[in-house]
């Protein structure tokens, strides 16, 4: 019996890094995975090595922004599956450009993915939840939502975002806990993903030599898998007492 064995659950952002990895471990671990993102191949990829490796995924396009493409995951999720168990809305983008150099269509760009596309994914699922008697939502926060400085990488939308991210997952706890619905935060640390690399960090290395002026842990920066491994806790019913709650996992950077 997998830690998922029986749930069916929606990831978003599924077709690389952090989400990729969540798709990959919750089939390992007996979930039904609805993998989602705006790239399709990609996304079909990981749902064929998914599948050829005994799990049980679908993938479906969808635009977090749009609440059409919401409701249309939904809808595909429950005539294929029957019910939604646990959401992660783990889709988010990252454009390191400060308050004063930020446009309004880059602010309204970055909170539309990171900030509105959760509150969307949840608006969409919730009622299902409520019908099915419960059930999990995890949402991507970061370090940056904590704290400032290298963390957001001179994003200040980013930052704004996630902070956001981390304010709504506790309205949502507070307002949903009475239908055993929870609603979690994670908060990534250093996280060599594509996003990372895009932002100018060209190997993982640098990343680590950079990063070790202010994680404490080795290796310092984290693995896509290590998040991956937070979404799976708080999917579980090991997390059945656990609401509202703020999992980070950055090699200890917050300490400083």
């Amino acid at each position: 019996m997998g830690r998922l064995s029986g749930k069916v659950a929606i990831i978003t952002g599924a077709a690389s890094g952090m989400g990729r990895a969540a798709a990959k471990l919750f089939a390992q671990e007996g979930a039904k995975v609805v993998a989602t993102d705006i790239a399709l191949e990609p996304l079909e990829e990981t749902v064929k090595a998914i599948n050829e490796s005994g799990g049980d995924a679908i993938a479906l396009k969808l635009d977090v922004t749009s609440p059409e493409s919401w409701q249309n995951v939904v809808d595909q999720a429950i005539a294929k599956y029957g019910k939604i168990d646990v959401l992660v809305n783990n889709a988010g983008i990252f454009i390191p450009k400060g308050i004063l150099e930020t446009d309004l269509d880059t602010w309204n760009k970055v909170l539309a993915v990171n900030t509105t596309g959760v509150w969307l994914g949840m608006k969409a699922v919730i009622p299902h939840m409520q019908r099915n008697g419960g059930g999990s939502i995890i949402n991507t926060s970061s370090i940056a939502g904590i704290m400032g400085g290298p963390p957001d990488g001179g994003g200040a939308a980013y930052s704004a975002s996630k902070g956001a991210v981390r304010s709504l997952t506790k309205h949502a706890a507070q307002w949903f806990a009475k239908d055993k619905i929870r609603v979690n935060s994670v908060h990534p640390g250093g996280i060599y993903t594509g996003m990372v690399k895009d932002a100018g960090f060209e190997s993982y290395e640098a990343m680590v030599d950079y990063i070790k002026n202010f994680a404490p842990l080795p290796p310092h920066a984290g693995d896509p898998m290590d998040i991956a491994y937070a979404y799976l806790y708080l999917a579980s019913d090991e997390s059945r007492f656990v609401t509202g709650e703020e999992l980070v996992v950055d090699a200890g950077w917050i300490t400083r």
